[in-house]
């Protein structure tokens, strides 16, 4: 059972990948332009561009859910993404309280530490970095970012 769950891993990875790089994408997408029931309360608005912290997270939002989503340059902007909701679970919902149950912050915890999870993991199968890495010869691992050689140096 073990090896069976363990060669689906890449795949399962890459299906966590896309659903959490759309759903951050679709939050984006509906503060910058007012899709999808718009921005959080404002009744189907969107966020003034330049606005402090909003706009600016809802590009990170965006541009990050995007680039997760596709698998391109998945490590780099799920660090991005997951500071960002550090930011704005300190910032903005334990003001309230220190609990995320109680403050409303149980979304930007939830993106936070998915996105964290997928800086140490990497973007699993079917990803634009794994074809970009074939194409270049290095031949990166689906699941681990590692080439072959690195993968043969850490299980030596």
């Amino acid at each position: 059972m073990t090896g069976r769950l363990s060669s689906a891993q890449p795949y399962v990875l890459a299906l966590f990948r896309a659903v959490v790089g759309l759903v951050f994408a679709c939050h984006g997408a509906a503060s910058l332009f007012g899709v999808l029931g718009g921005a959080a309360g404002t009744h189907g608005g969107t966020i003034p561009a330049g606005t402090w912290p909003g706009w600016y997270a809802a590009v990170i939002q965006l541009a990050g859910g995007v680039l997760v989503l596709l698998g391109l340059g998945t490590r780099a902007a799920a660090l991005v993404a997951s500071g960002s909701m550090a930011y704005a679970y300190f910032d903005v919902h334990q003001r309230a309280a220190l609990w995320p149950i109680e403050n409303g912050g149980e979304l930007p915890v939830l993106f936070c530490w998915a996105f964290l999870l997928l800086v140490f993991t990497g973007s699993g199968a079917f990803a634009v970095d794994g074809l970009l890495a074939r194409r270049s010869g290095g031949r990166r691992g689906p699941a681990t970012g590692q080439t072959a050689p690195e993968r043969a140096a850490a299980t030596a």
